[in-house]
């Protein structure tokens, strides 16, 4: 059975309250935006071999940092669309069904990701 099919067979509510409970996520959580997130991650890992090379061929510090502030921004942009994807489709599901517990672990998690 495909994600779609398996998302058909809850209501809306059930779909918030699995998702905020982490229930869905066993099952192929997706998003609109999944091949723009790993299409970014993949980029992320790229920056991160490369100053592990630079590590490892004894680049300059500076350069090293620069690169480093690379990898940061694009974790950073990447947590940036995955946050905006969950407020404008997980989060709406929630409050349409009234799970006010799912708005407690987004803030559990955007503290979390902003440290």
């Amino acid at each position: 059975m495909g994600h779609e099919e398996k998302q058909a067979c809850h209501s809306q509510e059930e779909h918030a309250y699995m998702h905020a409970h982490g229930l869905e996520h066993s099952h192929g959580h997706v998003h609109e935006n999944q091949k723009a997130v790993v299409n970014r991650l993949a980029r992320a890992i790229g920056h991160l071999q490369k100053v592990k090379r630079m590590v490892e061929e004894g680049y300059d510090c500076p350069e090293v940092l620069v690169q480093l502030a690379a990898v940061r921004s694009a974790v950073d942009n990447t947590g940036k669309v995955i946050l905006q994807d969950h407020l404008r489709h997980c989060m709406v599901d929630a409050v349409a069904a009234g799970d006010a517990e799912a708005i407690d672990e987004l803030c559990d998690a955007v503290e979390r990701f902003m440290k």
